[in-house]
């Protein structure tokens, strides 16, 4: 184990969850995530417009990134939520602070998005392939955090995952996807590269961990191995982040027709 490792090693891969239970509790989360969405926009409730909502996703390659964040979405009219995903930056991007093009994308009051990797990159791809100097990853840490302190000072719940899966079960999703000929496009050159670094890019993530982990927006580490455990854990964990919020603002959570269908 390398020095330092703590939260990775202490997650527990081994979880499961059954089809069945899986797929009720996915279903529970998903009506429950609805609702709650429709309160922060103002659509249903007291039609107080609601705080923004941002959720955050890091974490390996062939993690489960893409499939949560596919069930995530799916029961919310899509005029709700922004889907946005972030790789290397531009030449135009580099010329300003690294922050800089986060910025456009980021929830108004009542809004809500999702973002496909982030300003992580700075302290994790950036660091270990030597893309930024030492001065600016060392700094970035601070940077991030009082940037996700001055979004939370404004009232963003803001949701940050990393996605965690065994060395094993992602060399099993990697030749998965090697023989797809409809996902072979998701296997590039530089996964395969990626993963020989797996100790460096270890302890790039357990120091993110460490240093960016603040009371307005904690690091959730999720197990995913189990796609079904993972994408169950990822949709309650922004529900109750969310009803935590409401709550502390005054908001009435009853559900007045728990049983009633969702209407299209």
């Amino acid at each position: 184990m390398l020095v330092g490792m703590n939260r990775l090693a202490e997650t527990d891969l081994s979880v499961k969850l059954s089809k069945k239970e899986g797929n009720e509790r996915l279903d529970a989360a998903l009506r429950r995530l609805l609702r709650l969405r429709l309160m922060l926009g103002g659509q249903i409730g007291d039609k107080r417009i609601g705080p923004p909502l941002c959720v955050v996703f890091e974490g390996w390659d062939a993690s489960g990134k893409g499939g949560a964040i596919k069930r995530l979405v799916r029961p919310l009219d899509p005029r709700h939520v922004r889907v946005a995903q972030f790789a290397a930056p531009t030449y135009d991007e580099k010329r300003h602070h690294f922050l800089w093009r986060f910025w456009p994308v980021l929830p108004g009051w009542g809004g809500m998005a999702v973002l496909d990797r982030s300003w992580y990159g700075r302290v994790l791809v950036e660091r270990v392939e030597g893309f930024a100097t030492e001065e600016q990853w060392s700094r970035a840490y601070d940077e991030i955090v009082e940037f996700e302190r001055t979004l939370a000072a404004e009232g963003m719940i803001m949701v940050k995952f990393w996605m965690h899966v065994s060395e094993e079960e992602q060399l099993r999703r990697f030749h998965d996807r090697a023989a797809d000929p409809l996902r072979v496009w998701k296997l590039t050159d530089e996964d395969w590269r990626n993963r020989d670094k797996r100790p460096q890019y270890e302890l790039a993530v357990e120091d993110m961990l460490e240093r960016t982990d603040h009371e307005a927006a904690p690091w959730h580490v999720i197990a995913g191995d189990d796609k079904r455990y993972a994408r169950v854990a990822v949709v309650e964990t922004v529900c109750a982040a969310v009803e935590e919020e409401l709550t502390a603002r005054g908001h009435d959570l009853t559900d007045p027709a728990p049983d009633a269908a969702d209407e299209d």
